[in-house]
């Protein structure tokens, strides 16, 4: 069987070629020189490319992966050195992104060739405009970069087949899956050897929390501002992103709720129309199909329709389900205030975008949770903002093996 083999661009290549171009590349020390030089390269590729400069995501991840944020993201790893444990790179990483969110291959490559490891990455035969556009722009930044960080990293490309993820799985250290439940049950069945490790990141749900008292003391300009912060974590990739906000909250007294909701969706449908989002005709008859359903089995008690914004209100989140179309529909609840939240959370709740609350209230959520729902709590206009934290996944450590180093004499037998 073959693959067609992406970067370096080769075309198709028979499976059991694999290894040798995997050989060709070597694990290197972890910050290594080049692999910072190969990230600070595709930042500026991306900044000056005047066809990537239409896309909001790339310019969101130019920004993550210039020069000054990797050498912060440096000192941050040097902080994690003992004197006791020695950091090194696992291996050979195995990517397979999600097909929905055109930069998630580069943020999980970034982080993997940091620590020094060698990485594979699969992509899907169908990409967006922007995906092609970010693997050329990656492609032009391996191709100049310094050894080893040129031949460090592969990206196939192929279907659905099990035999490539299992050649591929056999060869890594760690494999990474983004990608829905589906997606990691199905290439589950392509058996790690004994020594890897995996990271997964399945569904997800993600929700927004206003605290309605510290919104209606905005301004009008603050209000605006607020909403265009919104529409950034929601509307960019559809919706689809996990952490993008599907259900909204307001915290506090019902009426005060009700108008800060009243005046926050207009402001929202007016920064959709200000900036041109448009639903493909297909995925907008779902929302509206969905949207019908859900107005008849849910407690749904009113429906709000702008173009291209749904707005569903709740009586309240007993049973609420997190099935969801995406593409600019939210449902909505009023709660006295976040804790109450706490109750109606699940495993699969990664990330709460926040407004008005102080640290103390939402340490004290956090607490209150204990370890069963929520990975991230970030202010709103940050959903989508990745981290070397993420899932509740230090990355970091994760693409990294921890060697225990001890040379004390040995102590003496009691």
């Amino acid at each position: 069987m073959e693959v067609e083999l992406l970067l370096p661009p080769r075309g198709m290549v028979k499976l059991e070629e694999l290894p040798s171009w995997l050989d060709r590349g070597r694990p290197a020390p972890c910050f290594h020189a080049s692999a910072i030089s190969a990230c600070a390269d595709l930042s500026l590729r991306i900044m000056r490319d005047q066809e990537a400069r239409r896309y909001p995501e790339l310019l969101a991840l130019a920004f993550w992966i210039r020069k000054a944020e990797i050498h912060r993201l440096k000192k941050e790893f040097s902080l994690l050195s003992r004197p006791d444990r020695i950091l090194v790179p696992r291996g050979t990483v195995f990517h397979l992104p999600p097909r929905n969110v055109d930069t998630m291959f580069v943020y999980s490559w970034l982080l993997s060739a940091l620590a020094g490891n060698r990485n594979v990455i699969r992509l899907s035969p169908q990409r967006s405009a922007s995906t092609n556009l970010l693997l050329r722009l990656f492609g032009e930044a391996l191709e100049t970069a310094a050894e080893p960080a040129r031949s460090s990293t592969l990206v196939v490309c192929y279907g659905h087949e099990d035999a490539p993820t299992m050649a591929l799985t056999s060869l890594c250290d760690v494999r990474v899956i983004w990608g829905g439940d589906d997606t990691v049950a199905s290439i589950r069945r392509s058996v790690l050897p004994p020594h890897a490790r995996e990271l997964t990141f399945p569904d997800r749900y993600s929700m927004a929390a206003f605290r309605v008292a510290s919104y209606l003391r905005l301004s009008e300009k603050e209000r605006e501002q607020l909403a265009d912060r919104f529409f950034k974590d929601a509307f960019w990739f559809d919706q689809l992103g996990c952490s993008s906000p599907r259900l909204v909250l307001w915290c506090g007294d019902a009426p005060s709720a009700h108008g800060a909701s009243a005046d926050f969706f207009p402001r929202v449908a007016a920064c959709v129309r200000r900036r041109g989002y448009a639903l493909a005709a297909g995925r907008s008859m779902q929302k509206l199909v969905f949207s019908a359903s859900a107005v008849l089995d849910l407690p749904v008690n009113s429906c709000r329709r702008w173009p291209e914004l749904t707005v569903l209100t709740l009586d309240s989140l007993s049973g609420f389900d997190r099935v969801h179309p995406g593409g600019g529909l939210f449902f909505e609840a009023n709660l006295r205030c976040i804790a109450e939240l706490a109750s109606a959370l699940r495993r699969k709740d990664q990330t709460l975008t926040s407004f008005g609350f102080d640290d103390e209230e939402l340490r004290a959520f956090i607490q209150l949770l204990n370890g069963r729902a929520i990975d991230r709590i970030v202010p709103i206009g940050q959903a989508l903002q990745f981290g070397r934290f993420w899932d509740g996944n230090d990355l970091l450590i994760e693409f990294c093996r921890q060697i225990y180093f001890d040379n004390l004499p040995a102590r003496p037998a009691a």
